[in-house]
This record gives C-alpha cells, sequence and structure tokens, in this order.
C-alpha cells in the first residue's frame, strides 16, 4: 500500500494516552483523557493489557499498583472485574478496547500499543486486531515487539497499519529480561523483513539516529517520536520526525512549546 494512504497516522499530534492531566483528575488511558483528546482534535495513542479471560484491556501497566486503589496484575482479572476498578479514585474504570474505540468513534486517529512481556504470547495481539479490524475508524497498532507485528503482519488486513516502536540502546533497567542478542538485534532493527513495519514509533531523546533516518529517507515511511514533553523535544521531533505522541502541554503549529517536566517515558 503506498505510503499517503497512511497520511491520516500523522495527520494531527498524538495524545500520550490520552490528553491525560492529573491536575484535572484525567488520567492516562481512560474514558475522560480520550474524550479531551477527541475535543481538542488529536489523535490517540493507547495501551492495551490482555484480562484473565483474554479481553483487551485500556491500561500501561502489568500491574494495578501505579494507578489504582488496588494490587496484583492485570491479567489475574477478568474483563469485568477490571471493568470495575477506579483509576486514580475518579469515576474513571477501566475501559475495555471496544468500549474505548466506542467512545472514539471514528472521530480522531488510533494507535494502539500492545504491551508484551517478550515470552511468545501472541493471544492479545490476536484480540486487538479482531476488534480493531470491525472498528470503522482509523486505526494502528504498534508494539515493541517485533514477534507480535511479526504474527500479525500475517494476519492483518492492509488497511491497518503496523509499526514497531523502537529506541537506540536497550540498556535501561526495564529491559533486563533481555537477552544481550536480544537488545542488540532490536536496536538495529534486524526483525524488519518479517515485521516490514509501515511507521516507527522512535524515542526522542535518541534523535538523530540512522534507523528512523533511514526508515524515512529511503523506505518514505513515516516516524512518531514519543514522548515529547519539552521545547528541545519538540525542536529534535520537528527536525527528525512526522509527528510527535506528546503530554504535558497543548501543541500548536509554531516548532516551540512551553517546557514542562521530563522524565523518560
Amino acid at each position: 500500500m503506498a505510503a499517503d494512504a497512511f497520511a491520516w497516522l500523522v495527520a494531527r499530534p498524538i495524545a500520550h494516552r490520552g490528553l491525560h492531566d492529573r491536575t484535572a483528575a484525567r488520567f492516562e488511558n481512560t474514558a475522560s483523557a480520550a474524550k479531551a483528546a477527541v475535543e481538542g482534535g488529536f489523535a490517540i495513542e493507547c495501551d492495551v493489557q490482555r484480562a484473565a479471560d483474554g479481553e483487551a484491556m485500556v491500561f500501561h501497566d502489568f500491574t494495578l499498583d501505579r494507578l489504582t486503589g488496588e494490587t496484583g496484575p492485570v491479567a489475574a482479572r477478568s474483563a469485568r472485574q477490571l471493568s470495575e476498578v477506579s483509576v486514580g479514585g475518579t469515576q474513571d474504570r477501566i475501559p475495555t478496547l471496544p468500549d474505548f474505540l466506542a467512545l472514539i468513534a471514528g472521530r480522531v486517529p488510533l494507535i494502539c500499543e500492545v504491551k508484551s512481556a517478550f515470552d511468545g504470547d501472541v493471544r492479545l495481539a490476536d484480540r486487538v486486531l479482531d476488534v480493531i479490524a470491525s472498528y470503522g475508524g482509523p486505526a494502528a497498532i504498534k508494539s515493541f515487539d517485533p514477534a507480535v507485528i511479526a504474527h500479525l503482519r500475517a494476519r492483518a488486513p492492509a488497511r491497518i497499519p503496523l509499526g514497531i516502536v523502537a529506541e537506540a540502546s536497550y540498556d535501561d533497567p526495564e529491559w533486563h529480561g533481555l537477552s544481550a542478542t536480544g537488545k542488540r538485534d532490536l536496536a538495529a532493527l534486524v526483525h524488519f523483513p518479517e515485521t516490514r513495519p509501515d511507521f516507527l514509533s522512535y524515542w526522542v531523546e535518541n534523535l538523530p539516529h540512522a534507523a528512523p533516518t533511514l526508515f524515512r529517507a529511503a523506505l518514505g515511511r513515516p516516524v512518531m517520536t514519543w514522548t515529547v514533553r519539552t521545547i528541545a523535544q519538540r525542536e529534535a521531533a520537528r527536525l527528525w520526525a512526522d509527528q510527535i505522541v506528546f503530554e504535558g502541554f497543548i501543541p500548536d503549529e509554531m516548532p516551540h512549546q512551553t517546557a514542562f517536566v521530563s522524565s523518560r517515558r
């Protein structure tokens, strides 16, 4: 499919986990964050985890501890149980992916990140694809795990863009479960023949870098960059990427934004 067929993917700035704002009691990956993004005309990036009964739940972490008053793995509870869990002590509950899509209703694009433990389990990826394949609005799927995208490449219709989330190095402690070879291969995008990503989502702190530069220049495929929170990151994104995944500010058409507190993710 021609690259311009996916122009919608980078047409508008992408709100990281929705347009969330804790000062307004609007938490990430919630219906409230999605509604705010839609009202602002921004695309939405969300994360999904697998419930015990196989449903895709819109939630970033593998455990409930950080964002709810509950503890333990998301995967240990059913979709019904998770849908009753308050996020941040608010009226928002953890949404299922079908409910999240019904709320967005095609009004803005959605980029759905499939979380993975890099254990070869593709059941969540299959459920996400089934949900998005029956959705009428613009939606894409991405993952850090090339096994997920390679698996979906064999199943997904051509109209659904598939992307890889990547960075230049996997030395951060969060990647402790990967082998040295696995880390090297992820950084080098050696999975490309199997994944054939339609887009790349690259860490802004690694820009500029040869991988996204070649991806754009040689292949003509778009690069989005995450997570943009500062003036310096916004400028790097303007120079080296096609669109931003942002949080902490409201983008406009100017290349510089008000600085906000930054952290890695």
